[in-house]
């Protein structure tokens, strides 16, 4: 259910629909920001330093994400999922089992990332079909953000 909000110049059911699917964008990078800080305290091998130090900036990039992101849910009147039990519901992104090889942290982070360019994909037409420029920024900025991210986490693996 919506919050009172002003009226921001979209109409309520084009900002349930965004706030939806930045909803799931939520739980994705939530998820994702878990994962990696969890691969970050786990890491092991012969590149230890150099991904505990990259998955570092990494996690706290997404903690800042995060933070936006569920801002821009509430600005657009809806009230943000802040629960595990929500995230698990809502993301794509899925948590590890056990501890990987660092190989495969790499790739599974690498895959994550491209997971979470697909959502925010998946929400941009909404966001631009109701000339929301806000969101359609906050959109772009994620998925650039993922995409070098991910590709420089596949360029690892050599």
């Amino acid at each position: 259910m919506a919050s009172p909000t002003l009226y921001i110049g979209i109409p309520a059911e084009k900002r349930q629909a965004i706030a939806d699917g930045l909803s799931r964008l939520l739980a994705d990078t939530y998820t994702l920001y878990l994962k990696t800080h969890n691969f970050h305290w786990n890491v092991t091998g012969p590149q230890f330093n150099t991904l505990h130090q990259m998955f570092e900036t990494q996690y706290t990039e997404l903690a800042t994400a995060v933070d936006e992101i569920a801002e821009r849910i509430r600005a657009l009147g809806y009230p943000a999922p802040g629960s595990y039990s929500a995230y698990a519901k809502l993301s794509t992104v899925r948590e590890a089992e056990g501890v990987p090889s660092a190989r495969e942290m790499l790739e599974a982070l690498a895959a994550d990332q491209a997971t979470v360019v697909r959502t925010a994909r998946q929400v941009f037409p909404l966001a631009d079909e109701a000339r929301d420029e806000p969101t359609a920024d906050l959109l772009t900025q994620r998925m650039q953000v993922h995409e070098k991210t991910g590709w420089m986490l596949s360029a690892m693996l050599g």
